[in-house]
């Protein structure tokens, strides 16, 4: 079975709707590339302190001064499990907010269009719990419930995602929609991550603010989700913002949530004003980039609609690019 390159589309694909953005082997693993449509943000929050007249040179921004960018969910078939990797901005965004991003809800049609059923998901992993990396996780009905999407699956986040999300914090309290999350909760089908026991977190601990009357979710301290996909933390955006590794036959990916965003953020200071901790962005996209071309990894981005995955290298001036 030979693998489609995910970073070009079938001819006849219009390159704006297209459900299924690609899909290929890893190893003894299946790949695809899914999509919640996209969506717009403002350029300069996207790109920090680096000024337009740069990153204009990449991507181009309208009137609004607001850039396209994509909601891409990996899907990876083991052949014993299905794993999705995050969920896109989902059905819950209020009138307002869908009209200033222009989303789309695409993601059950997309999955649908790759052949994947919304019942024989086994696992969800969301790298952190902004709004636009989880929003499928549920599935706003039309009485105002807000149900599980993916019955049967275990899901996956950071303990300290949910512990931030909690506080409702001036900075980013948009950005944590507890419709997300929650009713995993309730329905006991969220898994809380603390990699290596870093964040101390136990069940029922205070920070996660566990309603009374409520089971709490499980801690589980190990990097591992199945053979083959493991989590590993990659703080800056958030303080605990975790990176999934896919390992098969020899061959290597990572989805890399906001440590890099798109390809055109591939230079480790083109950090987003997003970031709670910019810095640490830095030093985390540097280790990052170099163990990527190092080890020929293959980058899964979150955001780029036209390429939702690719090689890195350096370039004859040291500056990694796609290969």
């Amino acid at each position: 079975m030979d693998a489609t390159p995910v970073d070009r589309l079938a001819d006849d694909a219009p390159a704006t709707n297209a459900l299924v953005r690609g899909r290929r082997l890893l190893g003894d693993f299946e790949l695809l590339h899914c999509t919640d449509g996209t969506y717009r943000l403002d350029g300069g929050a996207m790109f920090g302190v680096v000024p337009k007249t740069l990153w204009s040179r990449r991507i181009a921004a309208d009137e609004n001064n607001t850039i396209l960018l994509g909601l891409n969910t990996t899907v990876v078939r083991t052949g014993r499990h299905v794993v999705l990797i995050e969920t896109g901005i989902g059905n819950k965004q209020p009138a307002k907010l869908r009209a200033i991003h222009g989303n789309q809800e695409l993601l059950p049609a997309s999955l649908a269009a790759a052949g994947v059923r919304a019942e024989e998901v086994t696992h969800v992993l969301n790298t952190h719990l902004h709004f636009d990396h989880c929003g499928w996780n549920t599935n706003l009905l039309p009485d105002g419930r807000s149900v599980p999407t993916f019955p049967n699956a275990r899901y996956f986040a950071a303990a300290g995602e949910v512990a931030h999300g909690r506080l409702q914090l001036e900075r980013d309290a948009v950005s944590y929609l507890a419709a997300n999350y929650d009713p995993l909760i309730a329905s006991g089908q969220l898994t809380l991550l603390d990699v290596d026991g870093l964040g101390g977190f136990t069940p029922g601990d205070s920070r996660l603010r566990v309603p009374e009357g409520r089971n709490a979710s499980p801690i589980q301290t190990e990097a591992e989700i199945v053979p083959g996909i493991t989590v590993e933390r990659f703080p800056g955006h958030t303080a605990s913002m975790l990176g999934v590794h896919i390992r098969s036959g020899g061959e290597r990916a990572c989805y890399i949530g906001d440590l890099v965003p798109t390809h055109h953020h591939l230079d480790a200071t083109w950090v987003m004003g997003y970031d709670l901790d910019p810095l640490r962005s830095i030093v985390e996209r540097k280790r990052f980039l170099d163990w990527a071309v190092r080890e020929d990894i293959l980058v899964l981005f979150t955001h780029d609609h036209e390429m939702p995955a690719a090689r890195v290298r350096w370039n004859d001036q040291g500056k990694p690019v796609v290969a």
